[in-house]
This record gives structure tokens, sequence and C-alpha cells, in this order.
């Protein structure tokens, strides 16, 4: 077992707050009504100067370090955190506080209760412990904050405005959730410097956050020397009871704990209440308990709203412990001050409304009109600015020490969170000829994934427990493990949700990293919520999808995508892409100059904000004459034709597996004296991107008579074959049996392409 421990509100409490805290907690503890959730006529009150409300935990059954529990490894000394004068910090936090609240009262939409909760966890980790420069977000070796609970997403616009950075003024403030802002609805890394990933679905940003310590813990394996660190940051989140609920999370932290990612360090906000009310209806389980299984170090701090120094002595047990990640638990009361609505779903997802926030002004001796700062509290957190710069000109002094010492591999670290490729770096993609011998393109894809790490040193990515299948393991490399991190194959396990959501994170590191992950086409549907974000948040992850169709067989159509491609097409802002070949680049001198399968790698490589599917084969595929790594860069383009004056009597499309099946009834037909157009469809959204003159001369609007074919749903085909067009497809589940009777009885064969196309050229 993980160790565990608890720290609780100081004992020289006033009489006012013990009582207060008794009544608090007798009230929890007989409420047997769903009307009767919180505490609401407590949570109001005003405690003495020196009161301290200590909120219980749900569960009684939290458990103490047994004595057999592993040695926790800590750091030889560990860094005290700055302390700010109570009374400075009760009103920063309090700004903090409405800020959320004006905000959220003026746009009349918004979640102002975990904003009034965390605002303690937020002041001191932004004013206290982190290390960032307001004035460049990007600087590379900041701490990283995720706001897993999203929806409380003016906590973090409330802090980034106090610390000085330009991306929130208080006219954003002013614009929350407005069209155009700066400060949209949930975090987006994309709209807002200072956020660092886009949360929002519940789960997402725990499991962004271990990529994040992921990529830390990489490339300080790999660049840091004993005598010089360049790499040393931390990644904190704060989730709530809704993330923990989310599997995704329990995916992502059993990941972390396996990994010893000891520079993770998680808060919950354990405020028991969801949207629907108190979680005792649907979530009693012990979290520290379960988190402690994960290998996680655990702490609870009983008194999250006014416990200061137990949120500053957490965090710095939680720094010392360096083997593993750290969850402290915090309770809090979501919409603290607010005395008729804290502590209850009412204040969850909806403005106070103007009499409470007045009534809430006047409880917590806020007498300021809104989004007003104190000047004590302005001047206090302006020194922000000049700190932020002194942190990163004392990493870019010792970066340039280092680089004296270490100029080859600072030159490579240089180049790499540079975010540039390599000069040259597509030309170690693999060389393949029309006479070389069939293959699955996923083994191709093997070999392109093999070749690209040699020239890209942020490559790194893994499997869901399918590396043999999906044939991604870099051969040149061994396993990222806890002891093992400067290592490039991730072992995922069976956790796909987590994958993708984990490859997001290391994307956003910003670090050069290039990560990619795989598993069978179909079981994307266990991880499409995380390739959603990775296309909203300009993620470029590289998703290595095989077993692209029927074409894998026996196993049936519980594992036989059909619907698939489609609806990655509908998504926006992904590139997906399905290759026929994998055929290289010859000598240069004809149609043997180019391929696909490494053609869609150099796209997927050059897309660093955009992600790329690449749906590859289970069964072998020839390497077709016409194929070319520019054709695949335009998405769509002819790889036969027969016709002239751009004019064949009918165009016949294809993607993947079937582009040879397409060729085949070409040939047939052609046989028979028509003149006929094949044209390789790997990614739609490239094409559309084309000229409307090339998109002309690829499919002339005079030519009406069209073929396309393609082992998936024909939902979409109609853009490109046109009303007088046929697509020969799968609109229903696949089957059970041999890949050659499969494709015999779904029509997916040149014989019936063939038929296809003289019937509309009748």
């Amino acid at each position: 077992m993980a160790s565990s421990f608890i720290i609780s509100q100081a004992s020289a409490g006033s009489v006012t707050a013990t009582a207060l805290n008794n009544a608090i907690q007798s009230e929890r503890l007989s409420s047997a009504s769903p009307a009767g959730f919180g505490f609401s006529k407590f949570a109001g009150l005003k405690l003495r100067s020196h009161g301290k409300v200590a909120c219980s935990s749900r569960s009684s059954s939290h458990r103490r370090l047994r004595s057999s529990a592993p040695k926790v490894v800590r750091a030889a000394a560990v860094e005290t955190l700055e302390a700010t004068s109570t009374g400075l910090v009760e009103k920063s936090i309090n700004a903090i506080r409405f800020l959320a609240i004006d905000a959220v009262e003026k746009a009349n939409s918004g979640h102002p209760g975990l904003p009034m909760g965390c605002a303690p966890m937020g002041h001191i980790l932004y004013d206290e412990v982190m290390k960032y420069n307001p004035k460049n977000p990007y600087w590379f070796n900041r701490d990283r904050f995720v706001l897993s609970a999203g929806h409380g997403c003016m906590l973090q616009y409330a802090l980034l405005h106090l610390a000085g950075f330009d991306s929130v003024k208080e006219e954003d403030l002013r614009g929350f959730r407005q069209w155009g802002s700066k400060t949209p609805g949930h975090p987006e890394n994309f709209e807002t410097p200072g956020v660092e990933v886009t949360t929002g679905p519940l789960g997402q940003g725990i499991a962004n956050a271990v990529g994040l310590a992921l990529a830390e813990k990489h490339l300080a394996a790999r660049y840091n020397k004993p005598d010089s660190t360049i790499v040393d940051h931390y990644t904190y989140c704060i989730l709530g009871d809704g993330c923990q609920m989310e599997g995704i999370s329990n995916e992502a932290c059993s990941l972390a704990g396996h990994w010893g990612l000891g520079k993770l360090i998680a808060f919950y906000d354990d405020n028991h209440i969801s949207i629907d009310g108190d979680t005792e209806i649907a979530f009693t389980e012990d979290v520290v308990t379960r988190f402690e299984g994960l290998g996680w170090h655990t702490i609870w701090v009983k008194n999250g709203n006014t416990g200061y120094d137990e949120i500053r002595a957490a965090i710095e047990e939680a720094k010392s412990v360096k083997d593993r990640p750290t969850l402290i638990k915090v309770t809090t009361t979501i919409g603290f001050g607010s005395p008729n609505k804290a502590n209850s779903y009412s204040v969850h997802g909806s403005a106070l409304g103007a009499k409470e926030v007045d009534a809430t002004r006047q409880n917590l001796g806020w007498p300021h009109p809104p989004f007003h700062i104190p000047e004590e509290v302005k001047s206090h957190w302006s020194r922000h600015v000049a700190r932020g710069a002194a942190f990163e000109a004392e990493w870019s002094s010792k970066f340039a020490e280092h680089e004296k010492k270490y100029p080859e591999e600072a030159a490579e670290f240089k180049a790499l969170i540079s975010g540039k490729l390599p000069e040259g770096w597509d030309k170690a993609l693999p060389v393949y000829t029309t006479e070389s011998p069939a293959d699955a393109t996923r083994n191709l894809s093997q070999q392109c994934l093999n070749a690209l790490a040699r020239v890209l040193p942020g490559l790194l990515g893994g499997s869901a427990d399918l590396a043999s299948s999906n044939m991604t393991l870099l051969k040149m490399f061994g396993d990222f493990q806890k002891d093992t991190p400067a290592e490039r194959n991730v072992r995922f396990g069976v956790r796909e949700h987590s994958m993708g959501a984990i490859c997001n994170g290391i994307a956003h590191h910003a670090s050069g990293l290039i990560p990619y992950c795989a598993t069978f086409f179909v079981f994307t549907d266990y991880m499409r919520a995380a390739i959603r974000i990775s296309a909203l948040s300009e993620a470029g992850v590289i998703y290595v999808m095989t077993h692209d169709s029927i074409g894998l067989g026996e196993d049936g159509p519980t594992h036989q995508p059909i619907e698939h491609l489609a609806s990655f097409r509908a998504m926006p802002n992904v590139l997906m892409l399905r290759p026929g070949d994998g055929k290289g680049p010859g000598d240069g001198k004809g149609d043997s100059d180019g391929k696909e399968t490494a053609g869609a790698y150099k796209v997927a490589v050059l897309n660093r904000k955009r992600p790329s599917i690449l749906a590859l084969s289970r069964q072998k595929l020839p390497h077709l004459a016409g194929s070319s790594i520019e054709g695949v860069e335009k998405g769509g383009y002819i790889i036969s034709d027969n016709s002239s004056g751009n004019k064949p009597d009918v165009i016949l499309m294809g993607s993947g597996s079937e582009l040879e099946i397409a060729e085949k009834a070409a040939s047939t037909l052609r046989n028979e004296g028509k003149a006929v157009r094949v044209v390789s469809f790997v990614c739609w959204e490239l094409f559309e991107e084309q000229t409307p003159e090339y998109k002309e001369s690829v499919l002339p609007a005079a030519v009406t008579a069209r073929v396309s074919v393609e082992a998936g749903s024909t939902f979409g085909w109609e853009r490109y074959v046109g009303s007088k067009g046929k697509a020969v497809g799968i609109d229903r589940f696949g089957a059970s049996a041999p890949i050659g009777i499969l494709y015999k009885e779904f029509g997916l064969t040149a014989d019936n392409v063939v038929a296809t196309a003289k019937q509309i050229l009748a």
C-alpha cells in the first residue's frame, strides 16, 4: 500500500469554528432526504478571525499508513513554500472568488461553486508554489497546471489575470463565455495562453496531466546530467468527484502509479456535490484507498476552506516524495461563502443570482463592486511578472552552462523544444518498388515508424496491449518504465481511452515530442472522446489504427469497423488517412516514385496541430504503380488513367485495400474499350483543401459516371460519386468468415465494381 497521511485543522480554532464544524458534521450525517443535501444554513456563517472550518470526509474508513508499507523515497531537502500574511491571503482568495462570481453573474452562465471552494488551493499554487513566466506562457521549464474539472474555469482565468498574463485582462473576464472572448466556457489551450490543455469532458484533464508528467520524466531522463539539470518542473492538477467517477481517470492514474510519476501532484476537490445532488446517491467508494492501491502517495487535507497551512504542508509533503505521484484529497465546501447555496448542487452550474451575490459579499466582508481588485492584492500579485522573468533568466543561464558542457546533447534538446523538424527527415522513410512483395500496411507502418524514430528524436508511443498486432514497437529502443524513463516504447495496457488522452498531454507539453498510439480501428470507440479533444485542442497525435475493415476476417463483426471511417471524416480538424499500398520512392524516373503508407506518415508528422488517424490493413496489399507521396499530400489523386482531355468514360474511386479492386475493375473495363480513371482517395480532408482547379482535374464535373468502392459505410461518398454515381460498400455489420468469402458476400469484388460501372454507363 502507498503511504497515506491525514492533515486536519489546527486545534487553535475559535469556539465558533468548532461549534460550526460540529453542526456541519452533524447535519451531514443526519441528512436522509434528497431535499436535505448540504448544510447551507451553516456554510454561509462568518468565523472569528482565527477560526477554521474542518470539513469532514464522507467516509470514516480512511486508513493511515500501515507499518508494512514500502519506504517512501523523499528528497534530501524540501523546498520551503513562501507564505503570505493571513489577512492578505484571505483578501486574495476572496478576490478570486468574486472574480468568478461576478463573471458568471454577468454572463448569467457558468459554474461559480468550484472556484469559490477551490480558491485557497488555486491561490497557494499560483502565488506561492508554481514557477511560471506570465509574459512568456510557453517558457519551457514552467510548472504545468491542469484544471481537470474544467467547468470551474473561472478559477483559472482569475488566477491568470491576477498573475499578470496578458491573455486574461479585465475585459476578458467581463466577456466570459461570450463570442470571441479569451475566456470560453471551459479551458481551451488554443484560445487562452496560460491554459495548457483543453478540458471540460470530465476525466480528460487528469489523463492529460499524466501525459504532461510523462513528458517531463522522459525528457529529464534523456537530457539531464548529474551536474546539470535543465528539465525540472511539476505538473499540478485539480480534479473533482465527476473526474473521479469517469473511468478514464482510473485508467490514467493506474499508469501514473505504475510509471512512478513523482512530479505529478493532483488535488482532489472533495466537495461531495455533483449536478444531481450529494454524491452519496452514486459515489461512495474510498477514493484515497483506491489511489493507494494504484501506487500513489496520498494526503488528506480535512479543511480545504481555510486551512491554508495544511494545504501548504500537503504540497511540501507531496514534493518530498519522488518515486510516485501524489493525490491530495482536499475536503472543501462548494460555493464557500454563499449563505443560502453553499454545499448544494444549486451553486454548481448556475449563477448565484443578484440577491445571493449581495448576501455573499456581505457574508465574506467584500464591499467592492464587480470585478474590483483591492490595491494591496494587485500589488502583491504584481511581483509575479518580475519573478517569472527571473525564473526564465535563471533557467536560460543554466542551459547556457549546460550547452558548454554537453554541446551535442544540448543541440538536440534545443532543436527538439523548438518544434522544428530536422532537415531532410522525410528522406529516412523506407523505399519500395512495384517488385517488392505484397505486405499489410500495418507492417509497412512499422517500417516507417522505425525509420522515423532514427531521425525524429521526439517520436515516442505505443499500443493498448496490441503492439505485436499493431506492429508499433520501435526496435532500437526499450520500454518507458518507472526505472527506464528515457526509453521510447510506451506500454499503455488495455486502456484505449486514457492512452489517447495521455498522448494529448504529451503533445501539449510543447517540447517537440511527437506521440503516437495504436489499437484496432474498431476500438477507437473506446477512445473517441480523447480523439475529439485531440482535434479540438490541436494536438498532433498520430493514431495508428490497424485491422481497418472486414478484411481482418474471422474475428467477426465485434472487431470489424464499418461506420468508423465515415464518423472520423465527419469530425472537424482530423486527418482520416487510409493508404492503399506502401510503395517507396524508387529511382525517381517514373511512376514508381512514391508510396501511400509512407506518404501518410509524412502528412501525419508535418501536421503538428491536427491529429492524424492511419487506418491500416491486416491483409497483404500489392504495391501499386501509380501511387505517390505527392498524391497522398493532396488527399485524392489519379493513380491510373487511359483517357485523354480530362474526359474519361467512368471514374473509379477507392481507398486502402479496395484500391486494388478498383484497379482490377479498371483493367477489365479498359480491355472492353472504356476510358477509365482510377482515383485514390487517401484523405478526404486534404482533398477538400485543394484548389477548385485541382479538384476539377481529378473529378471533372462533366463526368458523372462514377463508382466508389470501400470496405465500410457508404455514408458520405455521395459527395464524390454524385447523384448519378454509385457507392459500393457495407451498410450493415460484418460477419465471421475468411476474408475471401467476406469480400465476395459483401460485393467487394472487381466483378461487382465492373457491373456497377456498366449499369451507370448503360
